[in-house]
């Protein structure tokens, strides 16, 4: 209430404030529950339920889930643990089966009597899928007999729990259908689930995850007997290793470690996959720090012994692990279990930085002792690593104090540069061919909007080694325009572009060159990538225009949706005209719809789960043909955004 411009004392009362109770709660506000109601969210109902059979496998308790997509695109999720307990809870009156599908912070999570490790140690998994779904059904296999019960609109109890038969099974079965006044969509994706699955599968060894779905008639299954090897081994399927996988498991003070790593020759990144209690810690965390440290020292002291340095000096981190795959796996007791931040994301736990650091310079140092000629290579590969980055190092401050200064430097007379030196504004767009340059040069704002036409299609770095990737013009132009370097030695305080905007047809040919760039820039400038400042350009492809008394009145569409509309909005009479490419376009039509802030589209680049985009990388830039034909036949919309893209800037 508001009187003259002033509020009014006591207009913020009791009777203001609103008491949303459990499942009512989750309801109002979802994504606080599940972190977003888009295709993320959708799928996180599965994982909340995938959860429990994974704590129970874990436990020692079943070695088979299986999730079924039916053709209703409800899901069904069927474990062989021991299944959810139907006796009465004291404290509430109800079974405890229906308590932990209708009440928060409820489960035997919490418990170190029930599960020493778990992954769902919030308790809200069940309750929120349940809370989410237009009906939850539960059927529990427990004690020679069948219980069953039933949820329907968000959660409300339609089938109290009841005894149905007789079985000599054991175990949960859980089937749900999300509810779509909830959801921006509720169509499931195969590749999503079936890559969640597997990574699971990777880090419990010995346990089968079954995926079926009934609306394509497709099957998968996965096992793997030797886990994080078989993953590791996955992760480098076509890259040049040195040496096997190396393996390490152990346990200290309760705390279980299962760690994987391998260095390959021809990779110039560190891939760290992170996890605790088989929950991903994508911002790493104390397991990483201590991960890192044991391996620096145990390289550095064997280095050091075997007089394979320069006396008095070390190797740095970095230099250590360029080229190196790793898998870090903990399984830590509920009262030891920390997080940073309020996600799961960073693992706090500081016990586990000691732990993980002795464990792995204690055995890394005794595999290189047992392993020289594998030592002995690695070391070089390291001091190679090192070399180059001291080499970088000075070039740039010979560059910095040279007379000539920068500006005299001629890195491609194809670059048409900015005129700002405010790099942070700064924009760089890498543009298909010299048709698309030109009318991209005369239309962009030449105060903080540089240009870089591409001459053919860039190199498949994926499959060449770094030589020839520098030897390739396009390539070595591009690492000279953007100025911060490439690979390990890749700095982004040296970057001279706050974006950096990949701007092709929108074609197959220009997704083609997309991927081609996009692969380079995961290679060779990651942080690049990580930080948020690689773009997708997203040009129109219709205008809908008409004339009435010498006077155009037009829309753009970049959809066949937005097309639609835009016929609506300009009226009959209209003509539609579908752009080939950039070049068709004139200079102030490209500024417009596609280069100015105001009013363009870009996607912006980034990397949601790392072993999918090695998955996807390995398959659409590798050598399998077949493969790479199978996949783009299931999954290429080239009118939908790619799945590099985490989010729309208008």
């Amino acid at each position: 209430m508001v009187e003259n411009n002033k509020k009014v004392p006591g207009s913020y009362t009791a009777a203001d404030i609103d008491l949303l109770e459990g499942i009512e709660g989750i309801r109002k506000r979802p994504a606080m529950y599940i972190g977003s109601t888009n295709s993320s969210g959708l799928h996180h109902l599965i994982w909340e339920i995938v959860d429990n059979g994974v704590d129970e496998a874990m436990a020692g308790f079943g070695d088979l889930i299986t999730v079924t997509i039916h053709k209703d695109n409800s899901i069904s999720v069927l474990d062989e643990g021991r299944g959810i307990p139907v006796d009465i809870h004291k404290k509430t009156g109800m079974p405890a089966v229906q308590l932990i599908f209708t009440t928060l912070h409820s489960g035997g999570k919490f418990s170190s009597r029930v599960y020493s490790t778990s992954a769902g140690l919030h308790g809200v998994g069940a309750t929120a899928t349940n809370a989410l779904s237009t009906y939850c059904d539960v059927t529990v296999y427990r004690n020679n007999k069948i219980y069953h019960l039933r949820f329907e609109n968000g959660g409300k109890l339609v089938t109290p729990l009841e005894e149905i038969g007789t079985t000599r099974k054991h175990g949960t079965l859980v089937r749900f259908k999300p509810d779509p006044t909830i959801f921006s969509t509720t169509e499931f994706k195969w590749e999503t689930i079936y890559n969640h699955l597997q990574e699971e599968a990777y880090l419990l060894k010995k346990v089968r995850f079954v995926l079926i779905d009934e609306r394509q008639n497709l099957r998968e299954e996965f096992y793997y007997e030797n886990g994080l090897v078989e993953y590791i081994n996955t992760l480098n399927k076509d890259k040049k290793p040195l040496g096997s996988p190396i393996y390490l498991e152990g346990v200290d003070n309760k705390i279980q470690m299962e760690i994987a790593f391998q260095y390959c020759y021809d990779d110039y990144n560190e891939s760290i996959y992170s996890y605790a209690n088989n929950v991903r810690t994508r911002d790493g965390g104390t397991h990483e720090i201590g991960f890192k440290s044991g391996i620096t020292r145990a390289v550095n002291d064997f280095a050091t012994d075997n007089n394979l340095l320069k006396a008095k000096t070390k190797l740095e981190g970095s230099d250590i692990r360029e080229g190196l795959t790793a898998i870090i796996s903990l399984r830590i007791p509920e009262e030891k279990l920390e997080y940073e931040g309020q996600t799961k994301g960073k693992l706090g736990t500081p016990e586990a930085q000691t732990i993980v650091n002795n464990y792995v310079y204690s055995n890394f140092s005794y595999y290189l002792s047992e392993n020289k000629e594998f030592a002995i290579n690695l070391i070089k590969k390291c001091v190679a690593s090192s070399e180059a980055r001291i080499a970088a190092r000075k070039a740039k401050e010979e560059l910095r104090s040279s007379k000539k200064q920068k500006s005299e430097m001629i890195i491609s007379d194809k670059l048409t540069p900015t005129q700002s030196k405010n790099y942070a504004r700064n924009e760089l767009f890498i543009v298909e061919g010299e048709s698309a340059g030109g009318s991209a040069r005369s239309g962009r704002d030449g105060m903080f909007q540089a240009v870089l036409p591409l001459r053919g299609k860039p190199l498949n770095t994926d499959s060449v080694t770094l030589d020839r990737m520098l030897k390739n013009e396009e390539f070595a132009t591009l690492i000279n325009t953007i100025g911060a370097g490439y690979g390990q030695n890749f700095n982004l305080d040296d970057m001279k572009y706050g974006k950096i905007i990949i701007m092709t047809d929108a074609d197959t040919d220009g997704a083609h060159i997309q991927t081609l760039l996009l692969t380079f820039f995961y290679n060779f400038m990651r942080p690049l990538v990580l930080s948020g400042r690689l773009y997708v350009a997203m040009p129109p492809l219709y205008l809908v225009s008409k004339e009435v008394n010498h006077k155009e009145t037009f829309k753009y569409a970049w959809n066949d949706e937005d097309l639609a509309k835009a016929k609506v909005e300009v009226g009959r009479g209209y003509s539609v005209s579908r752009f080939k490419g950039l070049g068709e376009m004139n200079p102030s039509q490209l500024w417009m719809t596609t280069m100015n802030p105001a009013s363009r589209r870009l996607l912006r680049v980034g990397i949601e789960d790392p072993f999918v985009v090695e998955r996807r990388i390995s398959i659409l830039m590798g050598k399998d043909v077949g493969a790479r034909r199978k996949w783009v036949e299931e999954n290429v919309d080239f009118n939908s955004v790619d799945d590099f893209v985490k989010e729309v800037e208008k």
